[in-house]
Order: structure tokens, then C-alpha cells, then sequence
């Protein structure tokens, strides 16, 4: 039994003077009640009870011992209730980071619910792909596509995006529109860079049961989601991306999917956020919405491997 179960049982036992009644009320065995109280004696190295066939009553310095306990069991008692009012209703200032692209297709058109739900908490909302040391740059949380690599943080899936191969009429007018994967080593693809110099032009499709990474060519690369969806439309070449992304393009024509008959593997979004932020009101009711949000948009994720 620990310290506070403890004060908890003494406190019980000197209020309804008996090691049997108090040892019912907290659904304990009295042998459990009066070990208990022998090794807070023993601890304290005073004696806090006298004991007699019938009646149970505190020394004197038991009964100091109980008042210091009724204060201190009254404050925890206040100090729970107020965070249970906090978890309830989180105030103050959340920083999230996410791509343009969420925050504006996705995101920031639904956070007046957020905000209705949360009248206590201001956002501060930035946009990027870049890697950011969360706890020196004060974020509290971000959102990223892929697979997350920095052990350091918790993960929480939000969302498994389905992709696809498009690229613009004019740039398949050039270069033809490819019938197999294996030809794509013919082909020109948009780079992609989310820190650092490392530029990733691979295409992945799933061909006969095996996951496969194809790299074209390419002469354009960016490190901004948005950017990446405008070098498409302008003939750079081939991207892979959420078909969300591009689902007007697609159906005026703007852009055109290829290889749709070989399957893109779809894309883990997660929230990521520091271990020691992890029970921060704030930060939990934002990612339960965002949950939502996005099983509202790409479907529930029950069946995803989890992370």
C-alpha cells in the first residue's frame, strides 16, 4: 500500500473508529488495514493508535496526524478536481505545425468547430514539411506525412491517405503516358525534400504482391507540398501524392492519373509530439478532433497496422 493509500485508510480507521469498518469501506481485508497501519507507525516511529477490544481512538499524536492528513488529502482532493475542470476544459495557447496543404484543404476550413468546442484554447498555427526540433522551437505538436522517424517522439496515426501517379496532358504529350512501371525509367518525376539536401524522386507501387520504388529523372524538386502539386501542372513531371490533393485537377483534366492499374501504397499521417507533453489537455483534445477529422475524410482506421 502506498503513501497516500495509506493516510487514506488511517484517516478512515480514526473516523469510524474501527480497523474492520474502515478496512469494508475501502473493500480491503482488515489483516491488509491493520499491516498498513503498523508500517505508517513504524515509518513515522510514533504510535497513532490505541487500540482496545472494542474501540479504536488516536494518541495524541495520532490525532495531530489525522488533522495534518484531512488538510493534505483536501488539497489533492482540490488539485484533481481542478485539473478534471482543465481536462475538460483546456485553456491557453496551442502551437501546431503542419503542410500548407492540411491546413488549408483539411484543416483550417473546420477550425471554427474546433474553436466552438474549445473557446479556452488560441491556436498558432505554422506551415512547413521541415524536420523542427519541437521542444526548442516551442511547438507543441505536428503533423506529418510518411513514416516518422524521430524515436524521440509519440506518434498517433490520424489517417492512411490514398495516392496516386498523375502528371499534366502537356507533360504526357511530350513524353508519352507510361503502360508499365518499368518504363518509368524513361520518364521525368518532381523531387521531394523534407530536410536537409537529400532529393527523393522514387515513384512506389505495389507490383504483383511486392511493394517496388521506381526513380526516374527529374530537373525540379521542392520541399513544400503545395509547390509540389503547382510543378505537376506545369509539365515538370510525374508526382505521387494523396489523390485528395488533386482531386479537382484530376476531374477537369488538369491532371492526369497513369499506372492506375498498379495500386500506390497509401500514405500514414500521424500527430507527433514531445513524451512529456503527452498528457497535455490541450494538446489530447486537439489530436482526438483532428482523429475525427480525418476518419471523417479518409475513413476509419481499424484496420491500419498501429504504430
Amino acid at each position: 500500500m502506498d503513501r497516500f493509500d495509506s493516510l487514506q485508510l488511517f484517516t478512515r480507521i480514526v473516523e469510524l473508529g474501527s480497523f474492520s469498518r474502515a478496512a469494508g469501506a475501502l473493500d480491503i481485508p482488515r489483516a491488509t488495514a491493520t499491516h498498513a497501519i503498523k508500517q505508517l507507525e513504524a515509518r513515522l516511529s510514533t504510535r497513532l493508535l490505541d487500540r482496545t477490544t472494542r474501540h479504536v481512538r488516536p494518541t495524541l499524536d495520532g490525532q495531530a496526524f489525522y488533522e495534518r492528513c484531512v488538510h493534505v488529502l483536501s488539497e489533492l482532493d482540490d488539485a484533481e478536481s481542478s485539473l478534471r475542470h482543465v481536462a475538460t476544459n483546456p485553456r491557453g495557447t496551442l502551437r501546431v505545425d503542419m503542410s500548407s496543404v492540411h491546413a488549408v484543404h483539411i484543416v483550417l476550413p473546420r477550425i471554427d468547430d474546433f474553436r466552438n468546442r474549445y473557446p479556452g484554447i488560441d491556436l498558432v498555427v505554422s506551415s512547413g514539411d521541415r524536420l523542427i526540433d519541437l521542444v526548442r522551437e516551442g511547438v507543441d505538436c505536428v503533423i506529418r506525412a510518411g513514416v516518422p522517424r524521430d524515436s524521440t517522439l509519440v506518434v498517433r496515426r490520424l489517417a492512411l491517405m490514398p495516392q496516386v501517379i498523375c502528371a499534366s496532358p502537356e507533360y504526357l504529350a511530350y513524353f508519352g503516358t507510361p503502360r508499365h512501371p518499368d518504363e518509368l525509367s524513361a520518364h521525368q518525376a518532381v523531387g521531394f525534400f523534407s530536410s536537409g539536401n537529400t532529393v527523393d524522386y522514387g515513384l512506389e507501387l505495389i507490383v504483383d504482391g511486392e511493394l517496388r520504388t521506381f526513380t526516374p529523372g527529374g530537373w525540379m524538386s521542392t520541399n513544400d507540398a503545395e509547390s509540389y502539386g503547382v510543378c505537376a501542372l506545369r509539365g515538370c513531371g510525374l508526382v505521387q501524392l494523396p489523390r485528395y490533393h488533386v482531386d479537382d485537377q484530376l476531374r477537369d483534366g488538369r491532371l492526369i492519373e497513369v499506372l492506375g492499374e498498379w495500386a500506390s501504397p497509401d500514405m500514414p499521417l500521424s500527430a507527433l509530439y514531445p513524451y512529456h507533453r503527452q498528457l497535455s489537455p490541450r494538446v489530447r483534445v486537439f489530436i482526438d478532433w483532428l482523429g475525427k477529422l480525418y476518419e471523417e475524410r479518409f475513413g476509419s482506421l481499424v484496420a491500419a497496422p498501429s504504430m
